[in-house]
């Protein structure tokens, strides 16, 4: 059953991805996007989650406003992690079922709000454009 839910997700983020515009698409060549079940123990426990379906996805670097040509580090390379259980729980209908019209929106939304992070966008910047 597990990995038909996978398969399922997967599916659909192949249709979103395939109706993404070529700009995106760009965009994702440069910051890699990783899909996983879950955020890792690590994570939940910095973003103090107690359930692994709190959180849809997670932009990993430093934003392009943030960046700085002093940094004496090198920063590891961004990426985007978005995660099938958190969004499965936003997608879910009243009786508990995925609503595929629903899967497809918040896939979309994550990919493209993850992404207004990478360009230095904050939750109240992302919300006025519809991607909170």
């Amino acid at each position: 059953m597990e990995n038909e839910l996978r398969d399922y997700f997967d599916r659909a983020m192949d249709l979103v991805l395939r109706d993404l515009p070529v700009y995106i698409h760009k965009l994702i060549a440069e910051v890699p996007l990783i899909v996983e079940d879950h955020p890792s123990p690590e994570i939940m426990e910095e973003f103090g989650m107690e359930h692994p379906d709190e959180l849809c996805g997670l932009h990993d670097g430093i934003a392009l406003t943030d960046r700085s040509v002093e940094g004496s580090d090198v920063p590891m390379p961004d990426a985007i992690y978005i995660y099938r259980e958190g969004i499965f729980a936003l997608s879910l209908d009243d009786e508990g079922y995925v609503e595929p019209e629903e899967l497809y929106k918040q896939i979309r939304i994550t990919i493209l709000h993850e992404i207004g992070h990478h360009f230095g966008l904050d939750e109240d910047e992302l919300a006025r454009l519809g991607y909170a």
